[in-house]
């Protein structure tokens, strides 16, 4: 009973029904607590009141249930661990701190306003439902790979922030002081400016200011292109790869191995040679201790070893088996 729990609690298995019933289940009721949650903010929906906290505290109970049932299941998430260290190691990862961080502002709602706050975790609960899927891995393995030009483009902003702060500071302080009281008040004049916001509630008044404030507005526009473009170049080339992988997998569907002595009579051709008479496709050339890639100046010697896409040969076969019936 204990295993079957878990396979059916465990996110992502699509070919188990209820497995999948159960992703299925338990999105709704993140999806119904955070609509309460958002619900509760409109003092016009006052009379509802009762019903949302009705639903609140039914998606609170099946919070606690599954949290409990994935600590007790966590051995079988870490078979390699004991019981208690497989307990531990859950409740220190990603998926543990988001249950708990769900479940706890439930029960501190009158305590510090931080307690308040967390009840937002619950949206990345659903973080965790899609994780397993397709469109969040390929976002999550751009983000991987490019984690260091993304880190590099981080730093580039920030460096930019404080030099324009910086700067501002010296350009403005004098003019108006309450607007640009120290370095640090004109970060946020910076960050507004660079990010291409601009709200306009601090702005330079003198000509020194507005002309470096046009400045940080152009490297605004490239500080935002360059994480863009980066993400963007990530994304094309997980496509390219994928579509790629796909047709070179369904090339080399039929795939054989062809020993060149005299009888083959394969020995003096070239890879273009055999693929105009035998209609066979040679992707790989084993010459004792070499592996080599074939191109149309390299000619088979005696006891190569082709590695050939015999799939047009089968297919040739098959219609002259067909014929001859």
């Amino acid at each position: 009973m204990k295993k079957r729990i878990f396979d059916i609690i465990q996110i992502g298995n699509k070919e188990d029904l209820p497995s999948r019933a159960f992703d299925i289940f338990i999105s709704i009721v993140i999806i119904s607590n955070i609509l309460v949650m958002f619900l509760e903010t409109f003092g016009e929906l006052a009379a509802f009141r009762n019903v949302m906290k009705v639903i609140e505290y039914v998606t609170i109970i099946i919070f606690c249930i599954e949290y409990l049932l994935r600590i007790w299941t966590s051995d079988l998430l870490y078979p390699r661990k004991s019981r208690i260290r497989s307990m531990v190691r859950f409740l220190l990862s990603f998926d543990g701190i988001v249950d708990l961080m769900t479940i706890l502002p439930f029960f501190f709602l009158n305590g510090f306003v931080i307690f308040r706050m967390l009840r937002v975790v619950r949206i990345f609960h659903l973080f965790r439902i899609n994780a397993q899927y397709d469109s969040f891995t390929l976002i999550k393995d751009v983000l991987k790979e490019r984690r260091r030009q993304l880190l590099s483009s981080l730093f580039i902003i920030v460096i930019l922030t404080l030099a324009s702060s910086l700067a501002m500071y010296g350009a403005e302080h004098d003019a108006q002081p309450e607007a640009f009281e120290n370095a640090f008040s004109g970060i946020w004049w910076s960050v507004s400016t660079l990010l291409t916001v601009g709200y306009g509630d601090i702005y330079p008044v003198t000509i020194t200011g507005k002309i470096i404030a046009i400045l940080i507005a152009f490297l605004g526009v490239c500080a935002v292109a360059v994480p863009t473009g980066i993400i963007s170049a990530g994304f094309f080339e997980k496509f390219s790869k994928s579509e790629h992988s796909e047709k070179r997998f369904n090339d080399i569907r039929e795939v054989g191995e062809i020993l060149c002595d005299k009888q083959s009579g394969l020995i003096g051709m070239t890879y273009n040679e055999i693929f105009d008479k035998y209609d066979a496709r040679v992707y790989m050339i084993i010459r004792g201790e070499l592996t080599i890639v074939p191109n149309d100046k390299i000619h088979i010697e005696e006891n190569d070893i082709l590695i050939v896409n015999t799939s047009r040969l089968v297919k040739k076969e098959d219609k002259r088996r067909k014929k001859r019936k």
